[in-house]
């Protein structure tokens, strides 16, 4: 049976503290390191949420939302919906807390995420991509039982994630702009939610592929929107079909606006942190970087988000080889 969706509110900052203390036994907080790029290079830091337990951010999330389920809800079980990140993430906090957990997982997936998934105990439900996207909105899918935990519009999960915008902020309290890659928005409505509650004047940037740029559009256009020339690519963690129209009620008070980044440029973005910073960054890991360096953020400081590291090595090695 679908699942009914709460009431859209925003996250109070109340909240987001709590989520931190609730949270700590199981998330890393995470560094904030500066990329020397030379004195003529915007001053970029990223945030390596590519060091979290399951390599990714979404780790945050998923140990808030399952922390405060019921007692019931965890006798169900849990289920998700992924692309391997926030399977990981919700499987991880499941096995923590002994909770049987579901992935309805996106069959294109790289085998990395795959096989993570599969070692934290996760039963998989391979699906197409379109197949994920439709679920994702009807909140249910055939086969997958238990208590359902939405990987981006739940606020129990985006709470999670704001815990990192504490953290950004405490580390970088001369901040000017933060970046994050959109997928689903959960991530970003997070992030931008604590930073907007502490220091309005920071300026919160998405960033997308150029081959699937909803959010981008949705911004140009002043409503969700569907991004009708998606198409697959390396970058899988983020770039949607399209905004889902509670995903844009959350983001639009604390998200200024989306910068599209090529594939080519995101290539680079992997490419130069693993030359200067010997950091490992999957596609949508790699996006914020990317939007950084064309300048559109401004001169910073930038705190730019590594939301992830899950990627095949061969795969990382072949894309960073052939960036030109």
């Amino acid at each position: 049976m679908p699942t009914a969706p709460e009431a859209v509110r925003p996250i109070d900052l109340a909240e987001i503290r709590e989520a931190r203390v609730r949270i700590a036994g199981i998330v890393v907080r995470t560094p904030l390191v500066r990329l020397e790029l030379g004195p003529d290079a915007p001053d970029i830091r990223l945030k390596l949420e590519n060091l979290q337990p399951i390599n990714a951010y979404k780790l945050r999330g998923a140990a808030n939302a399952v922390a405060m389920l019921s007692a019931s809800d965890r006798a169900r079980g849990v289920w998700t919906i992924s692309a391997g990140n926030a399977g990981q993430g919700v499987a991880y906090a499941a096995r923590k807390a002994g909770v049987p957990c579901t992935v309805v997982a996106i069959e294109t997936a790289p085998a990395a995420k795959i096989e993570r998934m599969k070692a934290l105990g996760a039963k998989l439900i391979p699906v197409s991509y379109e197949a994920a996207w439709k679920a994702l909105d009807e909140r249910a899918f055939p086969g997958a039982e238990g208590t359902f935990v939405h990987p981006f519009d739940d606020h129990n999960f985006i709470t999670g994630h704001a815990t990192m915008g504490l953290e950004i902020l405490e580390d970088a309290p001369d901040l000017v702009a933060v970046i994050a890659a959109i997928g689903g928005g959960g991530l970003i409505t997070g992030v931008g939610s604590a930073l907007k509650a502490l220091k309005r004047e920071i300026l919160v940037w998405g960033a997308e592929p150029e081959t699937a740029a909803p959010a981008a559009l949705s911004f140009a256009k002043g409503s969700p929107q569907v991004f009708k020339e998606w198409q697959a690519s390396f970058v899988d963690g983020a770039g949607g079909q399209s905004l889902f129209p509670r995903m844009w009620q959350r983001m639009q008070p604390v998200v200024d606006g989306c910068i599209v980044v090529t594939l080519e440029e995101t290539k680079r973005a992997m490419r130069l942190m693993a030359e200067k910073a010997r950091v490992i960054a999957e596609g949508a890991g790699a996006l914020p970087l990317a939007a950084a360096l064309t300048g559109k953020a401004g001169r910073g400081p930038i705190v730019a988000i590594v939301s992830g590291g899950n990627i095949d090595l061969k795969k990382f090695c072949e894309l960073i080889g052939s960036a030109t």
